[in-house]
This record gives C-alpha cells, structure tokens and sequence, in this order.
C-alpha cells in the first residue's frame, strides 16, 4: 500500500503529503493545486484509478509467492478543508483512530489465539480504555509500545529534503537541495512534525 502512495506522489506533483492506514489513505493536495481544473470527481478518478493499477503491478514485487486471485478497487472521495489547521487535525484524528484500531485488534487477537472465542473476546474488552488493554496485553508478555510503529502510527509520505549537491555554474559552485519521496511513521498529532517540514502546507511555509 505504501508503494501506492508513493507512486502517486510522485506521479501528481500536486500531492504534498499522504497518510496511511491498511488499505485507507487520505492524499493532500496543494491549496492552490489546479489538477484538473479542481474538479473533485476527476481529481477522485485518476488518484483511485491510479492507486488500483499500481496495486496490480506491485503485486509479484510485494507477494513472489502468491497469485493475485480477485481484481482489487479502491473508492474515495473528495473534501475541501478551509485552513491547514482544519486539516492538520483531520489527519490527527486519523492517527488517533490508528492506535484506538491497532490497540484493539491486537487485544482481540491476542484473546483468541489464548483460547477464548472470538464473541469473548468481544465481550471481554468492550468498554475497556487504553490503560486497561495495556495491562492486558502485558499479561501475555507483550509491550503494546515495542509492536512495530507502522501498525502504531500509519505511513506517512511525503516529498523531503535528501540531501544537498553541488552544481557548476559560471561563477563557481552553487549548492542545491534534492528532494525524494519519503515514508515516515512518525508523530503527526504533535506540531513539532510540521514545524520541522514547513513546506507541505503553505500556509505553515510563509
């Protein structure tokens, strides 16, 4: 999924960051982007269709072993945001939903695979918080914070300075940034992300 997202940054330079869970993934595009003439349908049409196709092709890469045994689709949809503020909470949200989700999921798992059916587990954890999955998980030698930050945190992807090089030019050395598709699973609910990336949402950049 990942390899999707980041096919489809760099293929609509439009895009400035997207974010990933599973097979949910919310992509960003420039406030003052004209892909397509800001048509949302189209807009939706070219990033679902895109993501599809390279799904496809990526499929041998990912899984050598496994044949690809149902065509794949994706859905998606399209909303405007009025600020950076707004967004930037959207996308917290969808993070917070990540951990509520992994948490969860790693709890019910972990409850069946002990013995008990999966209409236990349910019942076992409704209505329990974050503290009292923790302890659970804890009773079956697991550290919920030490499971891989992917399943923690989701992707991130987005266009990041790599490095800087030297280019020739009449009056000597001129140093410049390259840029390259990146993927990060970091904390985006806290500002200090967006602070050190300043340029993915202009409103942050000025």
């Amino acid at each position: 999924m990942n390899s999707c997202a980041v096919a489809l940054v760099e293929e609509f330079k439009d895009i400035v960051f997207s974010y990933g869970v599973s097979d949910e993934y919310s992509f960003v595009l420039k406030k003052d982007s004209i892909l397509y003439e800001r048509r949302a349908s189209e807009i939706v049409s070219a990033i679902v269709s895109l993501f599809s196709s390279v799904y496809i092709m990526r499929w041998k890469d990912i899984f050598p072993q496994k044949d690809l045994r149902y065509p794949p689709y994706f859905d998606g949809r399209a909303v405007c945001y009025p600020s950076s503020k707004i967004l930037q909470d959207y996308l917290a949200w969808r993070q917070v939903d990540c951990h509520i989700n992994n948490q969860y999921n790693t709890c019910f798992w972990t409850l069946v695979k002990s013995g008990k059916s999966e209409i236990e587990a349910q019942k076992q954890l409704k209505g329990t918080q974050t503290r009292e999955k923790n302890d659970l998980l804890s009773r079956y030698g697991i550290d919920y914070h030490s499971l891989p930050i992917i399943f923690r945190q989701g992707s991130s992807v987005f266009w990041d300075v790599e490095g800087i090089k030297a280019a020739c030019s009449p009056n000597g050395a001129i140093e410049e940034c390259y840029k390259k598709v990146v993927v990060e699973h970091c904390n985006i609910i806290e500002p200090n992300f967006w602070k050190d990336h300043p340029t993915i949402l202009e409103e942050d950049a000025q």
